[in-house]
């Protein structure tokens, strides 16, 4: 069982969904300091109020992942509050719309500004602060499937978590001599609140949206936050060792599966 004692974490886009369940599994394997970010504040401080429940010290610091100075901020001010900071989750994400053929300039560099170049420098700053500090560190980039191709409609979407899958391996690469592991998780269609309003927005889904998908999965159900948060634990304690620059499909389709 991993054990966060130790632990100083960042969730950026840590106050719903996949974020917020890794934050909960975080603090029940031990983790006691934490910072939650989102651009939502009311959001984030009822958020922020639950997890404090639990006797963490969790605190949320508003924060737009597709402002630079903002990511940056994040990591700074963390450090300033608890001394420094030893586990980055970078779940924060931009989920427009857009194919090849109508995306717009201004989209895909939101996106892009949000999913890939936010946490880029987030990771950079988190970096720079444990190898000053002289302590190991661990961050998990959360990705998605469709970094293997994605639908028509998430071009620019797939492309920047296709580009932060990159950046994963590569930042393995340059900071595994310093103890500070980065590794990935390929997450599937999975349920969460963002994605329930994804689906009335762009899909004119009803009420009964989740049933249906569901039924239609392989193992009756998309992809719950709790199990990915349990991996995401895993990669952030000592109890991985030394893995580093892994990306880990975490879906019930296969890539490069094809039918028979």
């Amino acid at each position: 069982m991993p054990d966060h004692g130790a632990t100083v974490a960042v969730i950026a886009g840590g106050t719903q969904g996949l974020g917020l369940a890794i934050a909960e599994r975080l603090i029940a394997d031990g983790c006691r300091q934490m910072v939650i970010s989102g651009r939502e504040v009311l959001r984030g401080e009822d958020a922020a109020a639950q997890l404090r429940q639990t006797g963490a010290d969790v605190r949320f610091l508003p924060a737009d992942m597709g402002v630079t100075e903002e990511a940056i901020a994040l990591i700074d001010r963390t450090a300033s509050r608890f001394g420094r900071v030893t586990a980055l989750v970078n779940s924060a994400a931009a989920t427009d719309r857009g194919s090849i053929l109508d995306t717009t300039p201004d989209r895909f560099d939101h996106i892009f500004a949000v999913n890939t170049r936010g946490a880029f420098f987030a990771l950079q700053r988190f970096a720079q602060l444990a190898i000053e500090n002289g302590h190991p560190a661990q961050a998990v980039n959360i990705l998605s499937m469709v970094i293997h191709c994605g639908q028509t409609f998430l071009a620019p979407y797939s492309a920047s978590k296709a580009a932060l899958a990159n950046i994963t391996k590569n930042a393995a690469h340059t900071l595994r001599h310093h103890k500070i592991r980065v590794n990935g998780i390929n997450c599937g269609w999975m349920d969460t609140p963002g994605e329930d309003m994804i689906q009335r927005k762009y899909h004119g889904a009803g009420d009964d949206w989740l049933q249906k998908a569901e039924a239609k999965q392989p193992m009756g159900m998309l992809v719950k936050p709790a199990h990915v948060a349990e991996l995401a634990s895993f990669m952030l304690s000592a109890s991985s060792g030394v893995m580093t620059g892994a990306l880990v499909d975490f879906d019930q389709t296969i890539s490069g599966a094809y039918p028979e």
